[in-house]
């Protein structure tokens, strides 16, 4: 089954063509925001532009040359757009670090791609690039994005600007625009080291075809307007900031607002107001998280405005996603309801949410669907670091729930004999760097992109069901998509993370870290004592409330599907312990692995209750 987008929009096309192009375009005095002393300041198209320049000429004064590789191993701010857009002008593959990595990771992409400088945002990523630098043979500089100079640093960024700066005559200048229009569509743009849920991290080769295809078609199905407002949060080094809300929003003239940091977001939602935010489900999930519990946590009449306005919202939901125009009685209602209880949620977004948009993960239907009926739209997509990275996305004018959408123009999806995605066009990356194998197992001779996503399509709309990979296939030999089940059991207020195990197993299993905040309110309103977690963990009266919670949310499944017993983790999963990917994604084989004998006394236990871990 095949799916097109429909022809390309536009000729191959590359990065610093997007660049230029946008400054010479938009000249916003705001197109980037960021925090100063507690406070959003502008930098402008032309101040932008200036200072890519510099920091491009600055490089090439400390001899990096077109084709060489540069990390940048920060958190979201100007100078890693600063940066960025430096090397893709100047012909450099820029490699983005995850901000969160630990020293190792970090050296084994440094050394893999054979990086010749790192950019860093402080004195604690420096540390980090210090206490490895040793095993990064290629490494020549350090560059900080701090003010001031610090240890493990070899230059700050303003003393690479001001390098720069003094060879900055009409000749470079004419030189440096020179090098950009002579950068090719094929050319190699960056190196994006993938999160590795299996296996060590693939550097995916994304070429400057790749992206600017990419901003080109996702332009034409996604609302983004150069009045729009952008908070940027999500790393930069994730494709789906990078393509989004770095080029594509600069692309169309966004101004681009800095989160402090992710901690920040709901009060920096609250002073940017922006108008577009992109963002993975988890966030969602925490928002709907929070709107439950502030209803549950009010007295009986707050509690059953609430449930009526969703009741109404439900309502009116469906017949708007039917093709419908609400209106009489409904109407009238739904309007009571915003005003009553989704005016606040808006609120707290700023006022000014236009879209959320929605990828990196499967987001549960039944929160779409709640924001959609509270008048948020989340437009969600799907697409990999491999394939630049938008395959589908779900629009304005085409939006149906439990999709992720249909294919961008020019981007093609087939649907395997077992299930699986296929996608082919100009958004799929060159190959994995250094690693030919690899890259003949994902791209066929044909051309397409084995995604290991499995999926179907519905009426030109693309359904994803699950990962191959973590399909769970029972010693009975039934087949279970573990994703959709662990979204349901997430949206229990209860519930922080879940995991399904039971690959080869008799029945299915599911581990489960509780929201530690409501069951501590819970065990304090059942006058529960306890001194730590672990023994709050081992009482029966909080065994039976998290099996019934997360029991409640498993209705409709098939009797094979349903998790026969659920063990307690005191701790949730961490990136530390290698157990989730930067990106939040979980690393089952690290989960089955370390947990083996939580899970191990589940199936040995049989007969028994909810274990505990």
């Amino acid at each position: 089954m095949n799916s097109s987008g429909g022809p390309r929009n536009s000729e191959p096309g590359t990065l610093p063509q997007l660049f230029f192009g946008a400054v010479g375009k938009h000249d916003k005095p705001d197109a980037l925001q960021h925090k100063v002393n507690g406070v959003y300041e502008p930098i402008s198209s032309r101040a932008l532009a200036n200072r890519v320049r510099r920091v491009a000429l600055g490089l090439h004064e400390l001899g990096v040359k077109a084709g060489d590789r540069v990390a940048i191993f920060s958190e979201n701010r100007p100078e890693w757009a600063i940066t960025d857009y430096a090397c893709v002008t100047s012909g450099v593959t820029d490699v983005p670090l995850y901000p969160n990595l630990p020293a190792e990771q970090a050296a084994y992409i440094i050394r893999d791609s054979g990086a010749v400088a790192v950019f860093v945002s402080d004195e604690a990523q420096a540390a980090k690039i210090a206490s490895v630098r040793a095993h990064c043979p290629a490494l020549r500089e350090v560059i900080t994005y701090a003010a001031l100079p610090h240890a493990g640093a070899d230059h700050t960024l303003a003393e690479l600007e001001t390098r720069g700066g003094a060879v900055d005559t009409e000749a470079r200048q004419a030189a440096y625009r020179a090098a950009a229009d002579a950068v090719k569509p094929d050319d190699l743009a960056t190196l994006i080291y993938t999160s590795g849920t299996t296996g060590e991290p693939k550097g995916v080769m994304l070429s400057h075809d790749n992206l600017y295809s990419n901003v080109m078609a996702a332009e034409t199905a996604v609302p983004f307007e150069g009045k729009d407002i952008g908070l940027s949060f999500l790393p930069l080094s994730h494709i789906f900031e990078r393509m989004a809300g770095h080029y594509m929003m600069f692309h169309v003239g966004c101004s681009i607002a800095y989160a402090e940091s992710i901690d920040t977001v709901p009060i920096d939602m609250q002073t940017v107001r922006p108008t577009l935010v992109l963002s993975v489900p988890r966030l969602y999930e925490k928002m709907y998280a929070r709107v439950l519990e502030n209803a549950l946590a009010g007295g009986a009449v707050k509690q059953q405005i609430f449930f009526w306005a969703r009741k109404v919202a439900e309502q009116w939901a469906d017949e708007k996603l039917a093709g419908l125009e609400p209106g009489g009685f409904l109407a009238i209602k739904y309007r009571i309801a915003q005003k009553l209880v989704f005016s606040k949620l808006q609120a707290r977004t700023g006022g000014r949410l236009r879209y959320f948009v929605s990828g990196g993960a499967p987001l549960a239907a039944e929160i779409n669907k709640f924001f959609y009926a509270a008048g948020l739209v989340i437009l969600e997509g799907y697409g990999l670091t491999e394939t630049s990275p938008v395959i589908a996305v779900n629009t304005p004018g085409a939006f149906r729930l439990g999709t992720v959408g249909k294919a961008l123009p020019g981007v093609e999806i087939a649907i395997a004999s077992d299930g699986e995605i296929l996608t082919r066009g100009p958004h799929v990356m060159k190959g994995y760097y250094n690693k030919p194998d690899a890259t003949r197992d994902a791209i066929d001779p044909e051309g397409w992109f084995h995604t290991g996503d499995i999926g179907e399509v519905r009426d030109d709309f693309l359904a994803i069901t699950d990962r191959k990979k973590d399909i769970i296939v029972t010693a009975g030999g039934k087949n279970i998509a573990p994703q959709p089940i662990e979204n349901m059991i997430k949206t229990n207020k209860y519930v922080s993370q879940a995991v399904v195990i039971g690959d080869k197993r008799k029945f299915p299993v599911v581990l489960v870290v509780p929201n530690w905040e409501q069951l501590e309110k819970y065990a304090k309103f059942k006058n529960i004592i306890w001194t730590d977690r672990a023994q709050l963990l081992e009482m029966p009266t909080i065994h039976a409330k998290m099996d019934k919670e997360v029991r409640s949310k498993l209705e409709g499944l098939a009797k094979f599907e349903m998790p026969k017993k659920i063990a307690l983790l005191e701790h949730d999963f961490s990136i530390e312990r290698g157990e989730l990917t930067p990106t939040l994604k979980v690393k089952r084989r690290i989960i089955d692995k370390t947990y083996r004998t939580v899970i191990d006394k589940l199936y040995a236990d049989e007969h028994d209750g909810p274990a505990i871990g």
